[in-house]
Order: C-alpha cells, then structure tokens, then sequence
C-alpha cells in the first residue's frame, strides 16, 4: 500500500508545486495575444487595448464572466467606444485567475491579485448566456 500511496503523491504533488509564474503569460498567447496584441496594445478602434485599460478595474468582478461566457455589446475602455464581438473560453478557474492575474498586473496595470477560489465564485454567479 506504501507503495502505491508513494507513487500517487509522485503523480499528484509535481503539479502542485510547479512553477505556475509563465502560466498567465502563456495563456494570453494562446486566447488573447490574436486580437488584444502581444503587449496588450488592442487594434485601433476596433479591438480595445488591456493595456493601461480602465476597464479592468472598473469591471474587476465582471471579467471572470467575460472571459468564459465572451461579450456581444459595446463597451468603453480608456473613453473609447469598441463594439466588437469577443468569443467566449471554457477555461478552468484555474486557468482564468491566472490569465487574469498576468494581465491585470502586466504593460502598466497594478490591481490586486486573485485567488481560485475569488474566480470560482465569481464564475458561479455569472448570468446566464442563451
């Protein structure tokens, strides 16, 4: 039973404690970077910019929602009006709070970081999409 017990711990516990800091980065790569830009830059007036954005303190608890559920109405970030469609993600929460984290802490944003479990509840109230 040692054993097996050992070996789940080996499976299980590298993960918890691997270096999660690159993670937020990558995953704007991979779900932002396309149409926010590399440095959060946005595209014109078309795309809003993330960074320096006023939005994302102004929308702190609506941004977890956002995300996984995406957005079809106009916003104004930084006094300038965007209408553009943003598709949703199904990421985890896990996912989600450090894709936050890294862009609401990176090209000049300073906001608090959040925890799982914050995301997890703010994902739990999130209106329903039909």
């Amino acid at each position: 039973m040692r054993n097996i017990l050992g070996g789940l711990f080996l499976l299980i516990l590298p993960s918890c404690f691997a270096d999660k800091s690159t993670s937020g980065a990558a995953l704007y790569q991979d779900h932002c970077a396309g149409c926010h830009g590399e440095q959060g830059q946005g595209l014109g007036r078309l795309i809003p910019p993330l960074a320096g954005a006023d939005y994302l303190e102004k929308h702190r608890y609506e941004l977890p929602c956002l995300i996984r559920h995406g957005m079809n109405h106009p916003i104004v970030v930084n006094g300038v009006a965007y209408q553009q469609v943003m598709p949703g993600d199904s990421l985890t929460p896990a996912k989600i709070t450090n894709l936050l984290n890294y862009v609401e802490n990176s090209w000049g944003n300073q906001h608090t970081r959040r925890t799982i479990a914050e995301t997890t509840d703010l994902l739990r109230a999130c209106p329903v999409v039909e």
